[in-house]
């Protein structure tokens, strides 16, 4: 089963970023996320379509 929910390390090692690169991407709104119990969560779809939809 694919997993469904990632942490901020988790997709900072998926996206071969650094943790701080994407909490600064959370600040700025530049990533989509969510807060789960007060925890910043990225789901995997909305990642995958969010890396596939180009830029302007």
């Amino acid at each position: 089963m694919e997993k469904l929910i990632f942490t901020v390390p988790e997709i900072a090692k998926l996206l071969n970023l650094s943790t701080a690169t994407i909490y600064s991407m959370v600040r700025n709104n530049e990533i989509p996320y969510k807060k789960l119990r007060g925890k910043i969560v990225f789901h995997r779809e909305t990642i995958e379509i969010w890396l596939a939809t180009p830029t302007a």
